[in-house]
């Protein structure tokens, strides 16, 4: 409990050579679209052991205009847009409902990499939902089915509770629903790649959606 924080803070470094390797980036080659590209990179990022590279972090503004982050897991990425899920409900949920546009942050400190992303936001259908929730793990649907996300939790005993009897219902009817699980599509309005360098002339390369397709420009890092 005696650690001295500015203390820990100086003697963190990022992008230690001894366990990053950052990669040449040359944005005349990159793709039309930022699909192309964060697929490429996302399969290099798993490639050089980045644990849970499909870990991200989503940015939304609740009824009242606040900001809120929280790390959560990529469900797919197509034409429809960066996909996840959650309970509508849910903190994040009701967010969406009142602001439906957020923003996407992928980080990959083993290669230096980020990628990041905002725009609207809109709920799948309820049986495309549903379909992805039952293509997914039985700890998945019984965490779907224990519900209550983001309510007040009287005990960790309550939880454990409801926890194993949504285990229970989610072994033996794995196609069992949750009414209130969604599915989540991000559409971009901007992709931003940002590739780091060690002596801090970081590549940053932006695609901006226009009625055209894409359009692509540097920025300062």
């Amino acid at each position: 409990m005696g650690t001295d924080l500015p203390e820990l803070l100086r003697s963190l470094r990022v992008w230690d050579a001894g366990t990053t390797t950052l990669p040449a980036f040359d944005p005349d080659t990159a793709p039309p679209t930022p699909l192309l590209l964060f697929t490429h990179w996302l399969a290099e990022a798993v490639a050089a052991g980045q644990p849970e590279p499909h870990t991200m972090s989503l940015a939304t503004t609740d009824e009242e205009g606040r900001p809120d982050v929280r790390i959560v897991m990529l469900h797919g990425a197509d034409a429809e847009g960066w996909s996840f899920a959650t309970h509508a409900t849910s903190r994040k949920g009701r967010a969406l409902a009142a602001h439906p546009y957020a923003a996407l942050a992928f980080y990959w400190p083993v290669l230096g990499r980020q990628v990041r992303m905002r725009g609207p936001v809109t709920a799948a259908p309820s049986q495309d939902s549903q379909a992805d929730l039952h293509a997914r793990s039985t700890g998945a649907l019984a965490a779907a089915l224990t519900g209550r996300q983001s309510e007040d939790l009287p005990s960790l005993e309550e939880l454990r509770r409801v926890s194993e009897a949504a285990w229970e219902r989610a072994r033996e009817n794995p196609a069992e629903p949750s009414p209130t699980w969604t599915l989540y599509h991000l559409r971009p309005e901007t992709v931003e790649f940002f590739q780091g360098d060690p002596d801090r002339r970081h590549v940053r390369l932006e695609y901006r959606s226009t009625e055209f397709g894409w359009s692509r420009g540097l920025l300062w890092p």
